[in-house]
């Protein structure tokens, strides 16, 4: 016969479990709620001509907002119109300029009128140089940092007022290396960066009714994650050392960094794209939560080096 004590113990799990279940139904019912007037929402994205930013424009698209898409070439600004439907506008952005921000405030100010700015998410970024640290120079660092940290602290500055009238959100786009640096240069720190300013910012904005929220994509195949590119990098990192630096690594030591670079893991297919597009690029802008942190798939952890 269980004792007085062996009941209460029982009790108090079977209370624990209600309480866990209740918790999880609410989690669900508030993830399942989602905004009403989608055809009159208009949300701008940047780094539009390919990739996750590309891919989001069109989802979008097809959904019923109206896209307001940030495209650095006109190459890819065309490709892009000609792929969406009417509702999609596009627009010559720079991240990197500031005159080419205040100028897609400006255009984005008439577009939107007095509904103002739905979704901001910042997207555009770039990779590249990843090295060995003393392989860098400060020009290095400097033009990663320019797009993926500064250019998405200005855009979310300049784009605030907006945001602020149409009680929207903010999306930036980080990544899993924003929690585990893996690679020397620029990127890692960068994406660290953002992390910390959306965290800053979803606090420091929560008054207004806007809300924050972080992308944290796995390593997908995209323009960003190309091989060639990086191996490039690598030898023009290695050709600009010194001869005393060089020495010091020597060539076992860069053929490493190579062999590394061809092991990192990606996802190779676009199922997969479209599937974290879905996930976690769309949910901030449909849900009504906000949930703060939306992660990628994870990688299969056999193929990590």
């Amino acid at each position: 016969m269980c004792s007085p004590v062996c009941s209460m113990e029982h009790l108090w799990m079977y209370a624990a479990a209600v309480l866990l279940l209740l918790w999880l139904l609410v989690w669900l019912w508030r993830d399942s709620l989602v905004i009403s007037d989608i055809g009159e929402n208009y949300v701008f994205v940047t780094g539009c001509d390919s990739g996750f930013g590309n891919l989001l424009c069109k989802r979008l698209d097809r959904r019923g907002f109206r896209v307001l898409a940030g495209c650095l070439t006109e190459k890819g600004a065309d490709n892009l119109r000609r792929a969406t439907g009417p509702k999609l506008k596009t627009i010559l952005l720079d991240v990197t300029d500031s005159s080419s921000i205040r100028r897609a405030m400006e255009w984005t100010k008439k577009e939107v009128g007095d509904r103002g700015l739905w979704g901001l998410v910042n997207n555009a970024g770039r990779s590249l140089p990843m090295g060995p640290t003393e392989w860098m120079r400060m020009e290095d660092f400097h033009s990663t940092l320019r797009v993926n940290m500064m250019g998405v602290i200005e855009m979310t500055m300049t784009f605030l007022p907006l945001l602020k009238k149409g009680r929207g959100r903010v999306v930036n786009v980080a990544s899993v290396l924003g929690r585990v640096a893996a690679n020397g240069g620029g990127y890692c720190i960068s994406k660290f960066a953002v992390e910390s300013f959306s965290d800053c910012l979803r606090r420091d904005i929560h008054y207004f009714g806007i809300k924050v929220s972080i992308i944290e994509p796995g390593f997908f195949k995209t323009a960003v994650t190309s091989l060639e590119p990086i191996e490039r990098e690598l030898h023009r990192l290695w050709n600009q050392l010194s001869p005393e630096v060089r020495d010091s690594y020597g060539e076992k030591y860069f053929d490493r960094c190579k062999y590394l670079r061809y092991s990192c893991p990606t996802i190779p297919t676009s199922f997969t794209l479209h599937r974290l597009c879905h996930q976690t690029c769309l949910l901030p802008l449909f849900s009504l939560s906000g949930i703060f942190r939306y992660q990628g798939p994870a990688v299969d952890h056999e193929h990590v080096v």
